[in-house]
């Protein structure tokens, strides 16, 4: 059974900003992403956490990129952490985060965005506390590691694209929708966590939903650009943090997070191709366009 991801579904579940609330009352999101060669992935997920809402966004990033993205990106707290001679995050960055979760208890983790093959991975990503967005790179370590690691006794939402998803699973990239449905499924089966399977008509599993699936009903070629997963897993991440706030970061919230973050992100590509084209849309624009894609779905 296909459900689809509506304007009318995704405003019933949207966080609410009480006009007495401040900056603790929207989360905190720990992003932990970027290296040498992809230092803009981490940019766009922390700044894409923001403009959705998140009071609070913090960046983990290698230690040679932090002035000049923290001067970019003034909004975010940076945490510069050791990496290795080719510019990913080093094993032995994982003790000093840990410190700054203590201190400034973070409510999910952003984990992935153009890590590389960082070895932060191995300790990140089974020893981190906390409520996960799982992408990218991450989602790379993970099916190298035959699934050993998909063990959490916190939520995830794992969020792979057609060839991150045919990793995971061992199997072929899935050519159809009958093929995707079946992937997401799976994928939702084996984890126990809320799956995405990115693409034209995102779909969003939880293995609670069973076997029912979302599609997503925004989104055009225009998000088929390098850079727009960066975003969409800030997206995720800041609405997680806001609706996890009031309602508890559980698979409930989460899977809320995943319904809402698709279907504005994909608004958000809708209304940038609207002025730049689907040809000439960048990751950036859309992230740009996040506010207005939210103001379109409230009105």
């Amino acid at each position: 059974m296909i459900k689809k991801i509506t304007r009318e579904e995704v405003r019933s579940r949207w966080p609410v900003r009480p006009q007495e609330a401040n900056k603790g009352s929207f989360g905190r999101v720990l992003v932990v992403a970027g290296s040498r060669t992809m230092c803009g992935a981490g940019f766009l997920c922390a700044k894409s956490a923001l403009l959705s809402g998140a009071g609070l966004v913090f960046w983990a990033l290698p230690q040679s990129m932090q002035p000049a993205f923290a001067a970019a990106l003034p909004e975010v707290i940076t945490l510069p952490l050791p990496e290795t001679d080719s510019g990913e995050l080093a094993a032995e960055a994982f003790d000093e985060m840990q410190s700054f979760c203590a201190d400034r208890k973070p409510s999910v983790a952003v984990i992935g965005p153009g890590m590389g093959k960082s070895p932060l991975f191995s300790r990140l990503l089974t020893e981190l506390d906390l409520p996960q967005i799982v992408d990218a790179d991450a989602l790379n370590f993970m099916a190298a590691e035959n699934g050993t690691v998909w063990l959490h006794n916190t939520p995830v939402i794992y969020t792979p694209h057609a060839g991150e998803m045919a990793r995971l699973l061992k199997t072929d990239i899935a050519r159809d929708e009958n093929a995707r449905l079946s992937q997401v499924r799976e994928l939702a089966r084996q984890t126990g966590g809320v799956c995405l399977l990115k693409g034209a008509g995102t779909l969003v599993c939880a293995e609670e939903e069973l076997p029912a699936v979302w599609q997503n009903t925004t989104g055009s070629p225009a998000l088929a650009k390098a850079g727009s997963g960066d975003v969409l897993s800030g997206v995720i991440g800041g609405l997680w943090a806001q609706l996890g706030k009031t309602a508890g970061f559980d698979l409930q919230s989460a899977f809320s997070a995943a319904l809402c973050g698709v279907y504005v992100h994909g608004l958000a590509g809708d209304l940038a191709a609207q002025a730049r084209t689907d040809y000439g849309v960048l990751a950036g624009d859309t992230a740009l366009q996040i506010p207005a894609a939210i103001k379109e779905i409230l009105n």
